[in-house]
């Protein structure tokens, strides 16, 4: 990041990230829908987190609506974030935004949501599983870097 001290700014760091956070989303669920990380009929940890908190079984369409919208909304809070840890911890942005990806991936899928029951542990899970979860949080994180560094210039 080539802002000085004096340049830093919150609001832009979480407009910013904001914007590279809904990119990187667009671009995970792409990867996604290529190499989808669940086996058929395995639960989207979104659509059982939105169940967990309705309290009881949801229809379909209701389920699937929800899972959205929580899958979007954590991708955009999650960018609005790191934007805002880039603007004051520039080694955050390291490798592109890889190792953000993969951190996240780390504290999302190999650790909160089996800690959730919102999917099962990453020892359980399939060496295919597991890949594809690694690459869309990777296309994330590169995603959300370069998308972020670049909206970070024009503000």
């Amino acid at each position: 990041m080539s802002e000085t001290k004096a340049g830093r700014s919150l609001a832009k760091g979480l407009v910013a990230g904001l914007v590279a956070g809904l990119v990187a989303t667009a671009a995970k669920s792409c990867v996604e829908a290529v190499f989808p990380p669940r086996v058929q009929g395995k639960p989207e940890p979104p659509e059982a987190l939105a169940e967990k908190i309705a309290g009881h079984h949801l229809d379909r369409k209701t389920r699937t609506a929800a899972g959205t919208a929580i899958h979007w909304g954590f991708g955009a809070a999650v960018g609005a974030a790191y934007g805002a840890l880039a603007e004051y911890y520039p080694a955050a942005t390291d490798k592109q935004g890889a190792t953000f990806g993969l951190t996240l991936m780390s504290l999302t899928h190999e650790t909160s949501l089996p800690a959730m029951e919102l999917a099962e542990p990453a020892e359980e899970q399939s060496f295919r599983e597991r890949s594809s979860e690694a690459t869309s949080h990777l296309v994330y994180g590169l995603v959300a870097e370069r998308v972020r560094s670049i909206v970070r210039r024009m503000l």
